[in-house]
């Protein structure tokens, strides 16, 4: 059994955060030493690793607790169903791929207008051009 702390430590997560998800139901509430202290095992170690992996991959909570529900019922489960879940992620990274790529023209296309000299940001071409409402 391990401590908040110990746990953090061992997994990488904030004290905050894995209250967080035992607040959410992402990992169950510990038991309780005498002195009403929380007291982690092995099981919460490795789910706390888990979920903290998946959020490393930019996994929304809705999805780390599908996944968790996966795993945990895995003989109710087809790989097909974990491979589904992973596709539609990456189909909405590439979504937001793509539209930080538009971002990133736009933005380009705005600093162009400036030659970025010494002149006085009043006549910056960048702050007109972000300072006209849209059409």
């Amino acid at each position: 059994m391990i401590s908040i702390g110990g746990l953090s430590a061992r997994t990488g997560c904030k004290v905050e955060t894995i209250r967080y998800y035992e607040k959410i139901g992402l990992i169950d509430p510990p038991s309780r030493s005498a002195g009403g202290y929380r007291q982690y095992d092995r099981g919460h170690v490795d789910r706390v690793a888990f979920i903290r992996r998946c959020r490393e991959l930019g996994f929304s909570l809705a999805r780390i607790e599908a996944l968790l529900a996966m795993a945990s019922d895995a003989t109710n489960h087809t790989r097909a169903e974990v491979k589904q879940l992973v596709n539609e992620h990456i189909e909405d990274i590439t979504r937001k791929i793509k539209d930080l790529q538009k971002l990133s023209g736009a933005l380009q296309e705005i600093g162009n207008h400036c030659d970025g000299g010494s002149a006085p940001a009043s006549d910056c071409p960048i702050l007109d051009v972000l300072s006209r409402a849209p059409d």
